[in-house]
């Protein structure tokens, strides 16, 4: 058995293994794609404290082997399904994997919603961003598209307009649907121009960089030149499995605040996958941090 449990190896997940093995707690960390999460489709990040520059990436590495290096264990599996027996939790995996523990820390992460064009995933960290607030810089002075029209996509295109050449906002509805506060300052920017109803079919691409995309507005065909892209059309949390574990918000995040505290003993949340407001690397390792410590103190009063 081991003292906690870690679901997620994003930035919030290898952050809490991190803090429970420095805590005299073993922690096992299941993942069921690769060590990083989000962050790893980051090429530069020029925002984390104490460090002037690396990719997402080099972070995930590095932070992977600090936590092998504390004695943290780890599983590539997909979580299923997990039941408590007294102060037990046990998880199991599709896999056919069971391990049990005194204590969890959920950090299972998002996933962004995708447009789902050909040679997207390729382009995702090279062309292709999220975050404006991660990969703005690197636009400076150069034209980008964004795909969206809600909040999120606006408050991107606001930071954007700030230093690129030009904003072009690609929105599927007839409308933009974020609130029209934000519409008004962003669309009182003279570098910033719309188009609504649009389809996307297909992303232009010169010697595997992004050159533009392609779109049907009004029955017609045309090429959006553009040097990025940032899509902004949704998160996706997953969430579903752990819902008798941790009450869910009508978005599916888990619905904690900063305790990063559920409704079961023993359990915690950190990282993305909860209900917050600002979604960045130094947040999620700052839950990672939160939630080990609770699982820590938890333990010690069993």
């Amino acid at each position: 058995m081991y003292d906690i449990i870690v679901v997620g190896g994003g930035p919030a997940g290898m952050t809490a293994a991190l803090y429970a093995q420095r805590n005299g707690k073993s922690a096992l960390v299941i993942e069921k794609n690769g060590f990083g999460g989000q962050i790893t489709h980051s090429p530069k990040v020029e925002n984390y404290p104490g460090t002037l520059s690396m990719s997402g990436n080099e972070f995930a590495e590095q932070t992977l082997n600090q936590i092998l290096a504390q004695g943290a264990e780890i599983e590539f599996e997909t979580v299923t399904a997990v039941r408590t027996e007294g102060d037990k939790k046990i998880v199991t995996t599709e896999e056919g994997g069971t391990y049990e523990a005194r204590a969890m820390v959920l950090a299972t992460g998002v996933k962004h919603r995708m447009l789902g064009l050909p040679g997207e995933d390729d382009l995702v960290g090279d062309g292709i961003s999220f975050c404006a607030v991660c990969d703005g810089d690197f636009y400076s002075g150069k034209t980008v598209a964004v795909a969206g029209g809600g909040n999120s996509a606006l408050q991107e295109a606001i930071l954007l307009a700030e230093k690129c050449k030009e904003v072009i906002m690609l929105q599927d509805l007839p409308y933009f649907t974020g609130e029209s506060r934000l519409q008004d300052v962003l669309f009182a920017r003279p570098n910033v121009r719309s188009l609504t109803g649009v389809k996307f079919s297909r992303l232009v691409t010169e010697n595997g960089e992004l050159r533009g995309v392609e779109i049907v507005h009004d029955g017609q065909t045309k090429v959006i030149s553009c040097d990025g892209l940032f899509v902004a059309i949704g998160l996706i949390p997953e969430n579903e499995p752990f819902a008798d574990l941790a009450d869910l918000n009508q978005f599916g995040y888990f619905d904690t605040d900063e305790q990063c505290l559920t409704k079961t003993p023993g359990v915690f949340v950190a990282g993305d996958c909860r209900s917050k407001f600002v979604r960045q690397l130094t947040t999620a390792v700052a839950d990672g941090a939160t939630a080990a410590l609770a699982a820590c103190r938890y333990i010690n009063q069993l």
